[in-house]
This record gives structure tokens, C-alpha cells and sequence, in this order.
């Protein structure tokens, strides 16, 4: 019997606690109000002194800016002259040959005399050897070499396109592309 007071207390502390709990959450707090805002009116300013002078306002001389100087005129340069290349003449003795590669095209094409109607005559030659290389290719390609064979496509395309709009430089260039593509594809 002795555990039943005992158990009767145990269960009824935590409802005591919850009990006392609550009388000290329920305590008046006052809380502190701000004070009121009053408004009230700015004061009016001071009325001006009345035996100041006027104002005086000068206005400061202006002197004549002094004219720019005109910029120096510019003389036009003359347009640079190159020499024209002089062929090397032929060895004197062509008995002996060393086994030397055709240097009859290098990588960046042949070197022009100047003359515009040369360089479009030569472009012309230069795109329709280079068609008639990629034409007569007869063995089958692998995949990279058809990619090859598109981008000399391309360039060829792009040459004609320049040369009838008058880039002649520009279809230089894109033929001598096509002619180092169509060399590494006929290896």
C-alpha cells in the first residue's frame, strides 16, 4: 500500500508543476508604450535684416578665346614599292642533280608579279588544276579524307565567289588553300 501514495504523488507532482507553471505565465506584464508623436508646427524664420546693402553682381570681363591652331596638314604617303623578284639563274651544271622536291608551289602559293590581271589569270589556272586533281582521284576515301575533300570543295567555291566580286587577293588565298589540302589528300 505503501506504493500507492507514492504513485498518487509521482503523477500528481507534474500536474502541480503545470499548474504553478501557468499562474507565473499569466502575470500582467505592462508593456511600455511609445509616447505619442506631437506635431507641431516648424517656428518661422527670422525676418531678414532690412539694412543690408543690394547685392552687388559683377560680371567678370571675358576675353577672347585664342583660336585654335589648325592641325598640320598631313601629307599622303607615297604607296610603298616592292622590288619585282628576279629569277634565280639556272645552276651551270645540270649534270649532277640532287634529289630535291618540285619546289614549283610552296605552301602559300606562287608569288605574283603584281599585276592584278596575272594574279586573276593565275587564280583561274590555280582553281581549275586543283578541281581537276580532287576529280581525278579514283581510290576510296576514308572519312577524314572526304571531310578533306569538302573543305578543298569549299575553298574552290568561296574562290570563284571572290573572284567575281574583284577579290582577287582573297581568291588567291583560298585557291592556295584548296591546292595545300588537294597535296595532302593525294599523298
Amino acid at each position: 500500500m505503501m506504493k500507492s501514495p507514492v504513485k498518487r504523488l509521482v503523477w500528481l507532482l507534474p500536474l502541480l508543476l503545470l499548474a504553478g507553471c501557468f499562474h507565473f505565465h499569466k502575470s500582467n506584464q505592462v508593456q511600455a508604450l511609445a509616447p505619442p508623436i506631437e506635431d507641431t508646427p516648424p517656428p518661422k524664420p527670422a525676418p531678414a535684416p532690412t539694412d543690408l546693402p543690394p547685392p552687388v553682381v559683377s560680371i567678370p570681363a571675358q576675353t577672347p578665346a585664342p583660336a585654335p591652331a589648325p592641325p598640320p596638314e598631313e601629307k599622303p604617303k607615297p604607296p610603298v614599292r616592292h622590288k619585282k623578284p628576279t629569277p634565280a639563274p639556272p645552276p651551270a651544271n645540270t649534270t649532277q642533280q640532287a634529289s630535291i622536291p618540285n619546289p614549283g608551289v610552296s605552301a602559300i602559293g606562287q608569288l605574283s608579279s603584281g599585276d592584278p590581271s596575272d594574279l586573276r589569270l593565275q587564280t583561274q589556272n590555280s582553281i581549275s588544276a586543283t578541281e581537276r586533281g580532287l576529280s581525278g582521284i579514283n581510290r576510296e576515301l576514308s572519312d577524314q579524307e572526304k571531310k578533306t575533300a569538302d573543305h578543298i570543295r569549299e575553298f574552290l567555291k568561296q574562290a570563284k565567289a571572290a573572284l567575281g566580286t574583284g577579290d582577287v587577293d582573297g581568291a588567291a588565298t583560298l585557291a592556295a588553300k584548296a591546292k595545300v589540302l588537294l597535296s595532302e589528300l593525294s599523298k
